[in-house]
């Protein structure tokens, strides 16, 4: 007599988010070159974070309210972090580049040498 063997996939939990690389973000983003004088949020969202700063540029909301600064995703199966950045005219996620390891993707967010960030 044969015997069914049942094989449960395994179900890998997900590595982002986390609380510990929200953090770091938060940490790093202490560092950037643009828009020092606010105070930017990082908040969870599925498979990453999204960046929140009040635009006191006033080129995005005129009244100064929280905008999108940037989207950063984990992708699991590639092991690689991209960041994208808002155009906010068509209210849309763009993606802005690929990296090997966060620090990589918030050196490039922190730097923003032609404002598509910290607009």
């Amino acid at each position: 007599m044969l015997m069914a063997t049942l094989i449960q996939p395994t179900i890998r939990a997900f590595a982002h988010p986390n609380d510990l690389d929200r953090k770091r973000i938060e940490r790093a983003l202490k560092a950037r070159k643009r828009y020092r004088y606010v105070t930017p949020s990082v908040t969870t969202t599925i498979g990453g974070y999204r960046v929140e700063s009040p635009c006191c540029s006033r080129n995005v909301d005129r009244d100064g309210g929280v905008v999108d600064v940037a989207l950063l995703l984990h992708d699991a199966d590639g092991a690689r972090w991209q960041l994208f950045r808002k155009d906010h005219e068509k209210g849309l996620w763009q993606l802005d580049s690929t990296h090997e390891r966060l620090p990589a993707a918030l050196e490039r967010l922190n730097a923003d040498p032609d404002r598509s960030f910290w607009q």
